[in-house]
């Protein structure tokens, strides 16, 4: 059984930082991409950044030099440094996992329970 666990979420001031980590088991790790998502009150879910397995990153326009996503793969754990805090930063924020093959696109996905993350101005 797949199991994505959130964790790190908390109330932040404008300008902190948070580290939010996500411990994947029940999965080869390694060959999932992983990837970060948010969602604000009455808004769509949103990518926030993503990291291939060979490690190359991707991140929303809005994050860009704030968000820095990485991995450990000995450890079956992503990882989301977030500074520079902004109140439009709030909103509960997903782990997932997307494994795909090269014939067939996305071949399983799995989603954590998710964690808040409240920036106060």
């Amino acid at each position: 059984q797949v199991q994505l666990v959130e964790s790190g979420g908390g109330l932040v001031q404008a300008g902190g930082s948070l580290r939010l980590s996500c411990a994947a088991s029940g999965l080869i790790f390694s060959q999932n991409i992983m990837g970060w998502y948010r969602q604000a009150p009455g808004k769509q879910r949103e990518l926030v950044a993503e990291i291939t397995t060979s490690g190359t990153t991707n991140s929303a326009d809005s994050v860009k030099g704030r968000f820095i996503i990485s991995r450990d793969n000995a450890k079956n754990t992503v990882y989301l440094q977030m500074n520079s805090l902004k109140p439009e930063d709030t909103g509960v924020y997903f782990c997932n996992s997307k494994r795909k093959s090269t014939a067939w696109g996305i071949i399983s996905t799995y989603w954590g329970q998710g964690t808040q993350v409240t920036v106060s101005s």
